[in-house]
């Protein structure tokens, strides 16, 4: 069975008992947590897609770990006014893993 749910603005396919990387969440690591803005349900037989949501449907996760993502360079320049810029830009992320699909 697989889900696609509506986490921080982004839209995830999740299935149980899999991790996943998403954006920073206001958790507690080890703790659980419910997204009830479950936009799709689909197995083998059937699909539900919801308008916008599916009524009654959970997704439970269980909050890992909190980390930064690998950094990504932002580098600008204009050739022959000397203008250089070099950024670095890193990503807070959640590792959670969905436990439960209701």
């Amino acid at each position: 069975m697989f889900a696609v749910v509506d986490i921080a603005g982004q839209q995830f396919k999740v299935i149980e008992n899999e991790k996943y990387y998403v954006p920073r969440l206001q958790a507690e690591p080890n703790s659980e947590i419910t997204f009830e803005s479950v936009l799709l349900l689909g197995d083998e037989k059937s699909t539900q897609v919801g308008s916008p949501t599916i009524k009654g449907a959970k997704v439970q996760a269980r909050v890992l770990e909190h980390l930064k993502d690998e950094k990504v360079i932002v580098f600008k320049k204009k050739r022959i006014i000397s203008y250089k810029r070099k950024r670095g830009h890193r990503q807070f992320l959640t590792r959670i893993e969905v436990t439960k699909i209701a």
